[in-house]
């Protein structure tokens, strides 16, 4: 059974950054995508970005393009979100999920997704 692990979370000050990782418990080539959700009380999972392992292409929401940077070090099975210029609403719960849609027009969930247990990011001053 695959595991996704999740570390990075905490507080940031609007404008401020933080880097999310993603490690995960076999090789990266196993997932032909992952990427990172947003989950905010009463609103459903919103999908962040996510990248596809077989070419690198990345995806990513509207609200975080310029802002956001995901990238994979396949060395070490690990995925990271860089997140500038932080914003209030950016704060949720950000998860990790393998095996999901990764392409135009959005990110989606599969029936075959995996998904860690998340870390909480609040951007608060």
């Amino acid at each position: 059974q695959v595991q996704l692990v999740e570390s990075g979370g905490g507080l940031a000050q609007p404008g401020g950054s933080l880097t999310l990782s993603c490690a995960a418990s076999e090789s990266l080539a196993s997932f032909k995508t992952i990427g990172w959700y947003r989950q905010v009380p009463g609103k459903e999972r919103e999908g962040i970005s996510c990248i596809d392992n077989s070419d690198g292409r990345t995806l990513s929401a509207d609200s975080v393009k310029g802002r956001f940077t995901i990238s994979s070090d396949k060395a070490k099975n690990t995925v990271h979100l860089e997140m500038a210029r932080l914003k209030p609403e950016d704060t949720g719960v950000y998860y990790c999920a393998a095996q999901i849609w990764c392409a135009s027009p959005g990110m989606k969930p599969t029936a075959f997704a995996k998904w860690g247990q998340g870390t909480q990011v609040t951007v608060s001053s």
